[in-house]
């Protein structure tokens, strides 16, 4: 075949057209999306910021508004004629569950539009793995399902370990000893819902990214520290899994020779050192050893020192648990550097249990990092605190996963 002829050709193929159906509903998404970042707008505003004709806005928008997604929200102030109606998101039109399954407890709420938590239950985990943990988030679930006065748009869930967020399965949860389950599947068949599945720390750098200080931060990683230790990483605005869905599990990185045993199955893991039952478990030997500490009045009961507990003895001056806490940092600040050094990001967010030991901790964290790599990585990063608490990060992370998929109200999400 001759150059020309199969230039000819080629320039003869097309992508398929878009359907009717395809175009309509990315033009309701385009709509509720601007709406929901924007409103309360006019018809006419929202034409002008989309790009769609009026007759198309028109269209889309009588369709929310019978959906009960959107609603007339008063008037604009007209410079001449007749006001413009302005139209806004209804916040509570829709729930959804998000899960957060990577504490002591498993913890669930009823979110609406705007993540904003309309009621919430708490089941502690206790021992439970395997088969029992599983139904214990069916028993959250059933909780909460029961207790939605709204159409529920879906289920999302952060669990603890290496996630393939695309099939929703869990490759491998330690902690709760969870191998090659198909978490997404067996819901949706109990449920008849959507259902979004990620690992924790994802769903928490979800939540950064779309809720919190650094919301839409070009790249971004979060540093989640509860019962285990890992990292949700953003960069470019697409969240990073790996191809082994294990990107940022640094929590299982050994940095102690001969440490303390880790349910991984090696010894002296980066979350053997930095986690809240590390910090329960030195707490222990502080509060039997230490007379002087203010620990001690838990020595004869060492199974009640909760992190409360610890965070209050930090407050109190207590030397001993002080010194804890930062070799904590210590520990932190060198995984952070490790992150950073590969990495080159410049945002960093430290969230979880850990982050309520606040700036003092962050101090040590900081330098440490700085300490342990080059000058000229160290000198742009910024670490910080994160400003959602522990109880709700991995809730709204999973929820804006829900919103993403189902509604579309943040663009498209790249994973």
């Amino acid at each position: 075949m001759a150059i020309g002829e199969q230039s000819a050709r080629t320039s003869t193929l097309r992508w398929p057209k878009a359907t009717r159906q395809q175009t309509r509903a990315y033009n309701t998404r385009l709509v509720l999306r601007t709406i929901y970042e924007h409103g309360p707008l006019s018809r006419a505003d929202i034409a002008r910021v989309t790009g769609l004709t009026r007759t198309t806005v028109s269209d889309v928008v009588a369709g929310l508004i019978d959906q009960e997604l959107v609603e007339e929200a008063g008037f604009k102030p007209s410079s001449g004629g007749k006001p413009p109606i302005l139209l806004s998101l209804v916040d509570n039109a829709r729930y959804l569950v998000g899960l957060d399954l990577a504490s002591d407890a498993f913890r669930g709420a009823l979110v609406n539009l705007r993540g904003q938590v309309r009621h919430r239950v708490t089941l502690p985990l206790l021992s439970r793995d395997g088969e029992q943990a599983l139904q214990l988030v069916q028993d959250a679930i059933d909780q909460l399902v029961a207790a939605s006065n709204r159409p529920l748009l879906g289920i999302g869930i952060g669990t603890p370990g290496l996630v393939d967020a695309v099939h929703g399965i869990v490759h491998q949860a330690v902690n709760l000893d969870w191998r090659e389950l198909p978490l997404r599947s067996l819901l949706e068949r109990r449920y008849r819902l959507p259902v979004y599945v990620a690992n924790d720390c994802h769903a928490a750098a979800l939540a950064e990214y779309y809720f919190g200080s650094r919301r839409r931060a070009e790249s971004l990683a979060v540093v989640k520290v509860e019962r285990g230790l890992g990292v949700g990483i953003l960069l470019s605005g697409r969240l990073l899994s790996g191809d082994s869905f294990g990107a940022g599990e640094i929590g299982h990185l050994r940095v102690v020779d001969g440490g303390e045993p880790c349910r991984c199955g090696h010894t002296g893991c980066l979350e053997t050192m930095v986690s809240t039952r590390a910090l329960i478990r030195q707490a222990v030997t502080i509060a039997q050893s230490r007379p002087d500490s203010y620990l001690h009045r838990w020595a004869d009961v060492p199974d009640q020192i909760s992190v409360d507990a610890v965070y209050d003895a930090f407050q109190s001056g207590d030397e001993a648990t002080r010194q804890m806490v930062f070799q904590m940092g210590r520990y932190l600040g060198y995984g952070i550097a490790t992150l950073v050094s590969v990495l080159g990001i410049r945002h960093v967010v430290v969230a979880g249990g850990i982050a309520r030991f606040g700036p003092p901790l962050l101090e040590v964290v900081c330098q440490e990092m700085r300490s342990r790599a080059l000058e000229r990585v160290t000198r742009e990063v910024q670490i910080d605190l994160s400003a959602i608490g522990s109880d709700d990060i991995v809730i709204l992370g999973a929820s804006a996963l829900v919103l993403a998929r189902r509604l579309g109200l943040f663009g498209p999400l790249r994973m």
